[in-house]
């Protein structure tokens, strides 16, 4: 599974693996594939940038590419400081949404216009040209843990891969849970059920499952010592109910809940500004920013003001009585 949740977040940049960029001529950097390799295998979220449009006379060209972390932090290139000022802050909400994404940057007075799966921004920092970005979030591979060496827990393993699911065995049960975990399935069939269910459910694993029939699994639930509120928090049976009755149509029914959790759980945003990122205006030029470790930035008045480029900042330390906009 590990391998091939690697393989699909290096899709989004197989551009990087090619000796040249077609378009400019211009030797592509090897080392971003294998950072994205890199990434991907130690389990961090990043967005593959793309450029697939640029107008002269923008400093990229199309195909350049670039990977953005969860910190902020910008590898490769795309475009200059302004330039990455709004894709930092749009690969950011990307990571969240995890939604695929197309960045126009474009000259003018700063604004920002919202469509399906494509924003618009209005960048008073570029002199001319314009710029489109293809963001593609490339996340790690939700977790889940499997309890029991039983057809159901095989099943699972099985059928969990495609979904975009990694399936492991549980190991220990100290409530030593990964954040990235996102379900608890024990398929045990009676064996060593409640310490681990109570650990989960201690640890805030979003969704704990139980196989078992109706009446065994309230028996089950009853018997855990904890809180009410978290005995709620136990599917049981586990699955949705769609007459299962062998282990894999049994696993596919827990599979289809988690999708369906899944899917209710995922952000989703409507509005001009990137709900996922905290975020700021600049007050030199207006522009919206990302608060990040990699956004320029510095301290007045007892605040943190951020900026779009070291120029905005400079600009600011050199006469800030001339910028009233604070955070």
């Amino acid at each position: 599974m590990g391998g091939d949740a690697g393989s699909r977040a290096t899709a989004g940049v197989a551009t990087l693996n090619a000796e040249t960029n077609v378009a400019s001529g211009r030797p592509v950097r090897q080392d971003l594939a294998a950072r994205a390799i890199e990434l991907a295998g130690a389990g961090v979220p990043f967005v593959a940038a793309t450029v697939v449009r640029a107008q002269r006379p923008t400093s990229a060209t199309a195909g350049d590419t670039a990977l953005v972390r969860g910190d902020g932090v910008i590898e490769g290139f795309v475009g200059g400081t302004c330039a990455e000022s709004s894709l930092r802050l749009h690969a950011l909400e990307a990571l969240v949404t995890g939604e695929p994404l197309l960045l126009r940057i474009r000259p003018g007075e700063s604004g920002t216009t919202v469509e399906e799966g494509a924003v618009t921004v209005v960048n008073p920092c570029l002199s001319d040209g314009a710029i489109e970005i293809f963001l593609q979030p490339r996340l790690p591979a939700p977790r889940v843990l499997v309890v029991g060496d039983t057809p159901v827990a095989h099943a699972l393993v099985e059928l969990g891969s495609p979904l975009g699911f990694r399936i492991e065995p549980a190991v220990g049960s100290d409530g030593a849970f990964g954040s990235d975990v996102v379900a608890l399935v024990v398929a045990s069939h009676g064996r060593a059920e409640q310490p681990v269910l109570e650990a989960a459910l201690r640890g805030g694993v979003p969704y704990v499952g139980l196989v078992a029939s109706a009446t065994r699994g309230a028996a089950v639930v009853a018997t855990l010592d904890v809180d009410d509120a978290l005995r709620g928090r136990v599917h049981t049976p586990a699955g949705l109910e769609i007459g299962a009755r062998t282990a894999p149509e049994i696993a596919l029914s827990i599979l289809a809940e988690l999708v369906a959790e899944r899917s209710a759980a995922r952000p989703r945003n409507t509005s001009a500004v990137a709900p996922a990122a905290d975020v700021h205006l600049d007050p030199v030029c207006g522009m919206t920013v990302a608060a990040s470790t990699s956004t320029p930035q510095l301290e007045n008045g007892g605040h943190t003001i951020f900026f779009c480029s070291e120029g905005c900042r400079t600009a600011f330390a050199a006469d800030s009585d001339r910028f009233t906009a604070l955070p």
